[in-house]
């Protein structure tokens, strides 16, 4: 764990919106380089919700959808990083605070217990969600729950892992794994498309209740804030987070917004909510298939990490905890095989849980531990982040529980 800066040592936070200048953080020798900063990072945000994206841009317009796409991951970084500041902001502020090393420490350190159990909360609703969705995905791909518990061994044992660092050689594996199969399908895009089929220009900007959708959608495949403080806290030279992190987020941005509109140009009315279903039973769907298959089946660990720490922390005093863990993926598993519609459970997640982890809270924190000495300006981008995200968690949550019972 590093020391605390002193107050001495530090930059503090400027005046104007709250916005904050580099402190002096010391490097931690033992933990991820840039390489495995970005690895990690990539991981935590891509996962199963590109595989919805192109019936985003069916459903709501291919330029809504782009819209959509960009405006989240600019959102998504901007909310990150609120996270990153406020911490910095309150070792720097109070020596006594060097133990801010999840979001639940962050919500604690500024709105006491009910901010721990707040965070505490969403994240264990947000990543196991994540999870269970993945399991689903390479049940559905393997056509038998029966392969969730034949996972289920490899899964204890990636779980029993209890560092973010030792998990970087596996999340850099799935990051290789999940690239090549995105650009297998954009490769399978080209190849309808050159064909000579017919674009559906026309179709650019959908109604309100599929904009609603696509944001829901949107917001599930950036979901990453959980993962903020860890990634940080686990890299060598925090100074370069916020750069390797904005680079990895408009890497990611772009690859959804290629993926999005190729498969969509490529099957138009035909798009399916799952992607890899609209690409046949040949030898290349097939290996496309497993491949994302494998690339979730090394992100469950890692996705799983904070709700690890959330109830080792409750349960066991902070201690690593093994029967916790193999207790956890369990549930998980149990959960995965009762819920078979992949595309609804993604729908709801996003439209709900994910919207209040990764854009209200970070954005009321902010506001919280900043408002002593941010300008009328910062108040208002925060308190405008908050209403947003409130809006949008109600009309979504809303229209997704329609759509499941109607």
């Amino acid at each position: 764990m590093n020391s605390p800066p002193s107050s001495g040592a530090a930059s503090s936070a400027a005046a104007v919106g709250g916005v904050f200048t580099h402190p002096l953080l010391e490097p931690n020798p033992n933990g991820s380089n840039t390489l495995k900063a970005f690895g990690n990072i990539f991981i935590a945000i891509v996962g199963a919700g590109v595989l919805g994206l192109p019936y985003i841009f069916m459903k709501a317009g291919w330029l809504t959808s782009l819209i959509l796409i960009f405006s989240v991951a600019s959102l998504s970084y901007r909310c990150m990083m609120l996270l990153i500041l406020t911490r910095r902001h309150l070792q720097n502020n109070n020596p006594n605070n060097t133990n801010l090393n999840s979001f639940g420490d962050l919500g604690f350190a500024i709105c006491g217990s009910s901010g721990r159990f707040a965070v505490d909360i969403m994240i264990v609703l947000t990543q196991s969600s994540f999870c269970i969705g993945y399991l689903i995905f390479i049940s559905n791909t393997l056509k038998s729950t029966n392969y969730i518990w034949g996972l289920f061994p490899f899964q204890l044992g990636l779980n029993a892992i209890p560092s973010l660092t030792h998990l970087a050689p596996l999340s850099i594996f799935a990051d290789l794994v999940q690239i090549i199969a995105m650009t297998d399908v954009i490769v399978n895009d080209v190849m309808v498309l050159s064909n000579g089929v017919n674009l559906p220009i026309e179709n650019a900007i959908g109604g309100l209740s599929t904009f609603v959708y696509g944001l829901g959608v949107a917001m599930y495949s950036f979901e990453g804030a959980a993962m903020a403080l860890p990634l940080e806290f686990e890299m060598k030279d925090k100074r370069k987070f916020s750069k390797v992190l904005a680079i990895t987020i408009g890497l990611v941005s772009l690859l959804y917004g290629l993926f999005g509109i190729m498969s969509y140009f490529a099957f138009g009315a035909e798009t399916r909510d799952i992607i890899t279903t609209n690409m046949g039973n040949g030898i290349t769907s097939i290996m496309i298939r497993l491949g994302l298959c494998v690339n979730l089946f090394f992100t469950l660990p890692l996705m799983m990490n904070p709700v690890y720490e959330v109830l080792e922390r409750r349960f066991w005093n902070g201690e690593y905890c093994l029967w916790i863990r193999f207790l956890l993926v369990m549930l998980i598993c149990l959960a995965a095989s009762y819920i078979p519609n992949f595309s609804d459970f993604l729908s709801f997640v996003g439209s709900s849980i994910c919207c209040v982890l990764g854009f209200v809270l970070p954005a009321l924190f902010h506001y919280l531990a900043f408002k002593d000495e941010m300008d009328w300006r910062g108040a208002l981008a925060d308190a405008t982040i908050v209403v947003l995200g409130i809006t949008v968690c109600i009309t979504g949550t809303w229209s997704s529980l329609s759509r499941s019972f109607s």
